[in-house]
């Protein structure tokens, strides 16, 4: 049986003892997790207890029971409510209905009655619960559409209709395990004129390639393996670029099986190497291009691309991709990934035969994009590479790539030290300016959570995370043991009545300020400023 909790806020804590006697709690699903004395401490319980559940009377001091339930449906708008009073009078029961409260009890409590409320709250909150459950079931019915969300992610991929930007998002989300670092796209194309005049349906005989396809080439290349217009497409992961020598032997092998096994004609088109998911939509059209081929080499085997045309490269642009990546790890904030990424820059650079030219304009491309990210991100590149007006002809006599690498890893370093300092600042500047606030307006006795979100132009919920992990305190206690360090200087610095240190520290009720004061230093303020002062 699910188990909810109730807060019970009453002034007299005999009527606590009477309604927690008059129920067996835990048989009918609920537990009494708290009760405060009045609105402003059952706010504050709130906030930490979260209950499920707050039965409250109307007349209390310092906050009502009314005034209470609106702040509370502001903050927690999923807390039911119940209202008990003395008082049988219309005007409290037509605003308790404004409020939304589930019930207007009055006093005395009968044991029945509460019984059937909270049995009727109890319906309730088990078919929000169920609702909520019922993600369960949907994410259930999300894994079994998984297979067609890949199938389509792929086919988006070969058309280049995802932004690079995206990627990342869909594979995380449809639980996609491409991880290359190699890719080539293959594009099995089946021709329809069938010379044995053997009558085959052609979708089930693009049915019967495919599931060859995924049998023979599955687990060795690590294959992903869809229909598109027609066409099987066969997306494979490379451990490294000269690996596709084999996997094109394998694919000329397995057009040839498709002859004998499946009787149908496959030409195999393979596409130039990528490294990036966002390339392979240049791979495909490589591959598809390859198919076209077969009218001069004839079908049923394989034909790459890159032995046909070796002029055209799906790496024309392979820098931009890298130098992404790399100030993409740099605004991550991790040391280890970055290094990676350099490492695999300058690696790239290595195998690429590239003339000096090129080398020449790859160096000037690569300073202005991390200029251009220093730009974006606020960094001080003057404390990055100190005030040297020829970058660019310093990094031009580096002698190797890994001289290159050594470089850039040392800057980029310095870069993501800034980005992760200002990071942190930020967050510790946002709490430093709520603390700022709280102790220029503490004496505000309209000071609250909301009025300090809007100052800071922020949610509660963000502005209540936030806080409490860099003070380790709430908002609302951090507010109170403020105004009572306060109010305790005042107490032993001042000779003033405790009314007015009441008012200077906050509190428009005296009474409250006495019962707060209590609560934190356990005895009034005159006993607390008497035995001070009597130890001195």
């Amino acid at each position: 049986m699910n188990q909810y909790t109730v807060l019970l806020v009453d002034d007299e804590e005999e009527v606590f003892q009477v309604i927690m006697k008059k129920l067996d709690w835990e048989s009918m699903g609920f537990s009494i997790a708290g009760y405060a004395r009045n609105g402003v401490e059952a706010l504050e319980m709130a906030e930490e207890l979260q209950p499920d559940v707050v039965m409250t009377d109307i007349k209390m001091p310092y906050m009502d029971g009314l005034t209470l339930c609106k702040k509370l449906k502001e903050l927690y708008q999923k807390v039911k409510v119940i209202i008990f009073s003395g008082f049988d009078e219309f005007e409290y029961a037509k605003e308790a209905i404004k409020i939304e409260a589930e019930e207007y009890i009055l006093k005395p409590i009968n044991s029945n009655e509460l019984r059937e409320v909270f049995e009727r709250i109890k319906v309730n909150l088990d078919k929000e619960l169920d609702e909520k459950r019922n993600i369960d079931k949907l994410r259930e019915y999300y894994m079994e559409s998984l297979p067609v969300l890949q199938e389509n992610f792929y086919t988006s991929l070969i058309e280049g209709r995802i932004p690079e930007s995206q990627i990342e998002k869909y594979v995380q989300n449809y639980q996609i395990n491409l991880t290359g670092p190699y890719y080539v796209v293959t594009v099995l194309h089946i021709s329809t004129t069938n010379p044995e005049n053997v009558p085959i349906d052609p979708f089930l005989l693009t049915v019967s390639v495919k599931k060859l396809a995924e049998e023979q080439l599955t687990e060795k290349w690590n294959c992903r393996t869809v229909t598109y217009l027609g066409d099987i497409l066969v997306i494979a992961q490379l451990s490294d670029v000269d690996s596709v020598t084999h996997f094109t032997d394998d694919m000329d092998r397995f057009c040839k099986m498709a002859k004998r096994v499946c009787k149908a004609t496959v030409t195999a088109g393979i596409g130039h190497v990528c490294n990036q998911l966002s390339q392979l939509s240049l791979s495909y059209h490589g591959a598809k291009n390859a198919t076209s081929y077969r009218v001069l080499y004839g079908n049923t085997r394989a034909i790459n691309i890159a032995e046909m045309d070796p002029q055209e490269s799906v790496d024309e642009h392979w820098e931009e991709a890298y130098i992404e990546k790399i100030l993409k790890k740099v605004k991550m904030g991790e040391q280890e990934p970055l290094e990676e990424a350099i490492a695999e820059f300058t690696g790239q650079m290595a195998k690429t035969r590239m003339s000096l030219q090129n080398y020449r304009i790859l160096v000037m491309e690569l300073i202005a994009e991390i200029f251009r990210f220093g730009s974006n991100n606020q960094i001080n590149m003057d404390e990055v590479f100190g005030n040297n007006s020829d970058l660019y002809n310093q990094a031009l006599q580096l002698e190797s790539t890994d001289a290159l690498g050594a470089w850039l890893k040392e800057n980029c370093m310095k870069m993501q030290r800034q980005v992760t300092n200002e990071r942190q600042d930020t967050t510790k500047s946002f709490v430093t300016r709520a603390v700022e606030y709280v102790k220029e307006h503490y004496a505000d006795q309209e000071l609250s959570i909301e009025t300090i979100c809007s100052y800071l132009n922020v949610s509660a919920a963000y502005f209540s995370t936030v806080f409490k992990k860099e003070t380790r305190k709430t908002f609302i206690n951090y507010l109170t043991d403020y105004r009572m360090e306060q109010a305790v200087d005042l107490l032993l610095t001042k000779d003033e009545k405790t009314y007015i240190i009441a008012e200077k520290v906050g509190y428009s009720d005296p009474n409250y300020f006495s019962y707060v004061f209590k609560k934190q230093f356990g005895m009034s303020p005159s006993k607390y400023k008497a035995g001070k002062l009597g130890e001195k």
